[in-house]
């Protein structure tokens, strides 16, 4: 199977993507350009009904699929609820099999949108590519390359913005990162794409550096949905295309970068959702202008707790510069 992404694809998504995942708020807000010292754009993909980026991929996958279809996933909430809320407005059937930490309010939501939730305290992973090869007729989504051509669209809009020297991503299944990727590198080459893991979950990071599969047993993080064990063959390979660069963040990041949002903008992310905010904070990223995506919006207590270390895990030789809470 060809599993290159088409740019093509990609366009044609910008017009198939249901209308309310597509054009998301991108800005350069001052108060959190001047915290960190950084000229940032962020786009912000938590306005809309799911609160993640993850409607894209599945609004286009659905769409490209035959009536009724059976599509099948694992997640750990976001993507889906994404399959979910897609699939119902075309009356497709869908199965989505979760760890059993997954959030617990998500899975309502995706029961109550009428997809099937299987707990599998195992390999969910496994057990979506086991149900798919067993039932004829039923859609694999996870590294689907539709999904990440929806995804390629948040690429698309970055660049309208104007120049951009290095975009940094939170980094699972690598659809994200490789639809956007995929676009940026073909129309601004110089535009570094740099791939942003937990410390503790650092497989995908780990195997494109390899340029094969590594599975490493992910530790304790907050940031539930990056914490693979190993990513697909396909997605390294996609990853070893368009990504330049892998960097790892600690959870006390996340949290620094959590509360930084939450300060300048107004808005509750998820620790995931913030990698790459982290990770300009935390690393030396070259580049006058960047850009990240905070990719969702379920933030939980995490944001609550004390964090008296720095974005690297380090005591702070030097604060964040003092932003005004007016």
């Amino acid at each position: 199977m060809d599993i290159d992404l088409d740019l093509a694809r990609i366009e044609e998504a910008t017009r198939a993507v249901d209308r309310i995942f597509r054009d998301s708020p991108q800005l350069i807000s001052d108060q959190l350009c001047d915290a960190l010292g950084r000229n940032v754009l962020v786009k912000i993909e938590t306005a809309n009904p799911l609160g993640s980026f993850k409607g894209r991929g599945a609004s286009f996958l659905v769409s490209s699929l035959p009536p009724g279809s059976t599509v099948v996933c694992a997640s750990s909430g976001n993507f889906g609820l994404a399959l979910a809320y897609a699939a119902r407005a075309r009356g497709m059937g869908v199965r989505v099999y979760v760890s059993p930490g997954t959030n617990p309010a998500k899975l309502v939501r995706i029961q109550n949108l009428g997809a099937e939730v299987i707990v599998d305290d195992r390999d969910p992973a496994q057990a979506a590519r086991a149900d798919a090869a067993t039932h004829p007729g039923a859609v694999l989504a996870n590294n689907h390359r539709a999904v990440a051509e929806g995804a390629g669209t948040i690429g698309v809009e970055l660049l309208l913005a104007g120049r951009i020297d290095a975009v940094v991503l939170p980094v699972s299944d690598g659809t994200l990162i490789t639809g956007t990727g995929c676009w940026i590198k073909a129309h601004s080459p110089a535009t570094r794409i740099i791939g942003v893991c937990p410390a503790a979950a650092p497989a995908v990071a780990h195997s494109w550096r390899a340029g094969r599969v590594i599975r490493v047993e992910p530790g304790a993080t907050i940031a539930d949905s990056l914490a693979m064990w190993e990513p697909a063959p396909e997605a390294v390979h996609l990853m070893r295309k368009v990504v330049d660069d892998m960097v790892l963040v600690p959870d006390s990041a996340l949290l620094d970068a959590m509360r930084l949002v939450a300060r300048t903008l107004g808005v509750l992310i998820e620790p995931s959702a913030v990698a790459g905010l982290a990770a300009i904070a935390c690393h030396d990223i070259p580049g006058a202008s960047l850009a990240t995506v905070l990719t969702g919006s379920a933030a939980t207590s995490s944001l609550r707790r004390s964090s008296r270390r720095g974005p690297c895990g380090q005591r702070r030789s030097r604060p964040l510069r003092a932003v005004s809470d007016d």
